[in-house]
């Protein structure tokens, strides 16, 4: 890899399929990025044992030590910067981010979000999208603001739901595209694609907004 290759951080506090499919894209050539560190708020997350097989730096902050939310960020805050991380990416981390994080990483900060935003906000998307009865759910990578998955749209993949499913058939579903879609958002990253105007993120190469389906 290059100097110049993009170094990202990544929170997450499960088991880090998501972190599986990146160092796997990583690891096959398809994306020219490095993880500088894999932090986590769960102490036994199976992502971290994913960073230790794959020789990742990765450390546990416990949030019981820091006596509020803005002083748990700022420790992440320290560690990302430590590891000279360009872009932070969310990949099923439970926690919502203060303005500590946030502000200093404007923009350098996406999320995966497991329904076609802004459907369905928050926890248990599945279940929302199929106690509403929709025919058709999917997965958002978004940049992040302040605000609970809300910020700009960088990608969508849409999945169908069928009658019969349950969370968790539609769950392994829209994962399957989660995994597929976030090494090739970081890659568009990485070479300077996304332009973000407003709340509307285009890619260079392509006038219209990104969604792949």
């Amino acid at each position: 890899m290059s100097d110049k290759t993009l170094v990202i951080g990544v929170l997450a506090s499960g088991r880090g399929s998501n972190l599986q499919a990146i160092i796997d894209a990583i690891e096959g050539g398809g994306l020219e990025a490095k993880i500088g560190v894999v932090l986590s708020n769960k102490k036994n997350a199976h992502a971290l044992q994913r960073a230790k097989r794959h020789h990742i730096p990765f450390q546990y902050v416990d949030p019981k030590d820091c006596p509020s939310r803005e002083i748990y960020d700022t420790i992440l805050l320290g560690l990302l910067k430590t590891h000279q991380v360009e872009l932070v990416v969310l990949a099923g981390y439970m926690r919502l981010l203060t303005s500590e994080l946030v502000r200093p990483y404007q923009g350098r900060i996406i999320n995966v979000h497991p329904s076609l935003l802004p459907a369905f906000p928050g926890l248990h998307a599945h279940q929302q999208a199929l106690d509403y009865g929709v025919k058709v759910s999917g997965c958002t990578i978004h940049f992040v603001d302040e605000e609970m998955d809300h910020g700009p749209v960088i990608a969508q993949a849409s999945v169908p739901v069928f009658s019969g499913d349950k969370e968790s058939s539609l769950s392994e579903r829209i994962l399957r595209e989660e995994h597929r879609l976030l090494p090739k958002v970081i890659q568009e990253y990485s070479e300077g694609r996304l332009c973000v105007e407003g709340r509307i993120v285009q890619n260079r190469s392509d006038p219209q907004i990104e969604v792949i389906q």
